[in-house]
C-alpha cells in the first residue's frame, strides 16, 4: 500500500462518529482511518480541525448550457469546491435544452468538459412527451427523473397532473431509478387577488399555501403503494407533509425526503416587504413550520438537507422593484451549506456527526452515489477540513457563484472551510483554489 496522504486529527467524523485519527488515502481512496499511533511519519497532524466528508449537493440549478448567464459550471463549482462541496448533481430545467433526450445530456456533457472544480452527476428529465426517451438516458448514464407536478416557471418544461405520476413511477421503477419530484397540487395554489401588495411577502406566501404539498404528496405516495417505484420529494417545505410521510417510511415504502438550509434558518415573519432575494417555491413558512422541520430531521423523516441553488441576475430576481409575484423564485446558497446548517445546528444542541449525515452521507444515498458521502475505506478521498468555531459574516459579494445575490448576505455565521480535498488532493484552502477545473461527470454505473 502506497499511502499518498495521511491526515490526522483530534475530530474525524465517520459513520460511526467523531474520533481521533488518521485518514489514509491511496491515490483517490480512503484505504482506512487508523489510530494515532499508527500514523505514518510523514503525516500532517491538523490538530482541532475537524475532517468531515466531502458534501453531497444532489440539488443544484446549473442552467448551462442555454442560460449559463444566470449560473455556469465555471462559477457553480467554484462555489462548491470553496464551500466544501465535491460532488454536485445537476437539476435537467432551466438549462437549454433541458435534459430530456441524450442529445441533450451530451451537449450539457460537453458544457461540464473542463470547466468543473468538482464531480458532477446529473439527474435526467421527464416532461409530457418525453417519456420515449427515458430508456436511452439511463444507458446515458443519469441517476434519476425529475417531473413537475406544477408550472415549473419556465416554459420548456411541462408539468404532470399529481394523478399521472403514478405511470411516471412504473416506468422509473422498471428502469430502477427514482423519480424525484417537485410536489405542489395545481389545484391548491392559489392566484393572488387583485390589489394585493406585490411587495409583501405574505402575498406570495398566501399563493403557495402548505395543503398544495400536502395533496401532491399524498397523491405521489399512493402511486408508489401501487407501483413500488422509488419515490424523492424534493425541497420539503410544508411540515404538515411529514405526517403522511413519516407513515410510508415505516410502512416500509421506497420513499425519501430532502429540505433545504432557508426552510430550516430563514422564517416567513423575518422577510422583509421586497426582499425578493428569499423567494423560491415551495415557500419559506413560518418559525413553528421551521421547528417541525428540524424535528423531521432528527427523526430520520427527511434524509438530507441540499442547497436547490437556483440564482438569476438581480433584473429577474426582481431587486429592484421588490415584486415578489414576477421575481425569479430561486435561493443562491451554494457556498453557504455548510455554516448556515452547522450554525443553527450548534443552537439546536446537534452535532458535526448529524451535519455530516444532512449533508454529506444522506443526499449521497439519495443520488445512489454509492463512493461518496462518508468516511470509510474504498470511498473516494473527497475530505472537508474545518474550523466548526470560527465565527463570521457573509459578504454577498465575496461569494463564487454568479451573481452576488444571496439572503444570507451580511449574516453572522459559524464554521469556516479550511480545506477541500477531490479525490486525494486539495483543490481549495481558506478560500482560495488551488488547482485548475479537475472534476470530473460521473454516471450512474461509475458512482
Amino acid at each position: 500500500m502506497a499511502i499518498t496522504l495521511a491526515l490526522a486529527s483530534s475530530r474525524i467524523v465517520t459513520p460511526d462518529g467523531q474520533r481521533a485519527g488518521v485518514v489514509l488515502v491511496e491515490d483517490d481512496r480512503i484505504v482506512d482511518v487508523v489510530a494515532p499511533a499508527d500514523a505514518p511519519t510523514d503525516h500532517e497532524d491538523l490538530g482541532d480541525l475537524v475532517i468531515l466528508p466531502g458534501l453531497v449537493d444532489s440539488h443544484v440549478h446549473v442552467n448551462d448550457p442555454g442560460r449559463a448567464h444566470w449560473e455556469g459550471f465555471d462559477t457553480a463549482t467554484r462555489a462548491a469546491a470553496l464551500g466544501g462541496i465535491t460532488t454536485v448533481v445537476d437539476m435537467p430545467l432551466n438549462c437549454l435544452p433541458p435534459t430530456t433526450t441524450v442529445d441533450a445530456l451530451d451537449r450539457k456533457l460537453a458544457a461540464v468538459h473542463g470547466r468543473s472544480h468538482v464531480d458532477v452527476a446529473f439527474w435526467g428529465g421527464v416532461v409530457p412527451g418525453s417519456e420515449v426517451h427515458l430508456d436511452g438516458l439511463v444507458a446515458a448514464g443519469v441517476l434519476g427523473f425529475k417531473a413537475f407536478t406544477c408550472d415549473s416557471g419556465v416554459p420548456e418544461y411541462g408539468s404532470f397532473p399529481p394523478a399521472d405520476t403514478a405511470g411516471l413511477l412504473a416506468r422509473t421503477a422498471a428502469l430502477d431509478v427514482p423519480l424525484i419530484v417537485h410536489a405542489e397540487d395545481p389545484a391548491t395554489l392559489v392566484t393572488a387577488p387583485d390589489g394585493a401588495d406585490p411587495r409583501r411577502y405574505r402575498t406570495w406566501l398566501d399563493t403557495r399555501p402548505a395543503d398544495a404539498e400536502v395533496a401532491a404528496i399524498t397523491t405521489l405516495l399512493d402511486g408508489v403503494r401501487a407501483t413500488s417505484g422509488r419515490l424523492h420529494v424534493l425541497h420539503l417545505s410544508a411540515a404538515d407533509a411529514l405526517a403522511p410521510l413519516a407513515d410510508a417510511r415505516r410502512a416500509g415504502l421506497p420513499v425519501t425526503v430532502e429540505t433545504c438550509p432557508h426552510y430550516l434558518t430563514l422564517a416567513a415573519e423575518d422577510v422583509a416587504d421586497g426582499a425578493t432575494d428569499h423567494k423560491c417555491a415551495p415557500p419559506i413558512r413560518d418559525r413553528a413550520n421551521q421547528d417541525r422541520l428540524w424535528e423531521a430531521l432528527a427523526d430520520g423523516t427527511i434524509d438530507g438537507v441540499v442547497s436547490d441553488h437556483s440564482p438569476a441576475p438581480a433584473e429577474d430576481k426582481g431587486l429592484a422593484t421588490g415584486d415578489f409575484l414576477t421575481a425569479w423564485g430561486g435561493i443562491a446558497s451554494l457556498q453557504l451549506g455548510f455554516p448556515v446548517l452547522w450554525t443553527a445546528a450548534r443552537s439546536r444542541g446537534f452535532g458535526l456527526s448529524d451535519v455530516a449525515r444532512w449533508l454529506a452521507s444522506g443526499p449521497a444515498r439519495i443520488a445512489g452515489l454509492r463512493r461518496k458521502g462518508a468516511i470509510v475505506p474504498g470511498a473516494d478521498a473527497d475530505l472537508l477540513v474545518v474550523d466548526p468555531d470560527d465565527a463570521w459574516t457573509v459578504d454577498a459579494a465575496d461569494l463564487a457563484h454568479r451573481h452576488p445575490i444571496t439572503p444570507y448576505d451580511g449574516r453572522r455565521l459559524t464554521g469556516a472551510v479550511r480545506r477541500t480535498y477531490l479525490r486525494g488532493r486539495c483543490i481549495a484552502r481558506d478560500g482560495e483554489l488551488l488547482r485548475p477545473a479537475t472534476g470530473r461527470p460521473r454516471r450512474r454505473d461509475e458512482v
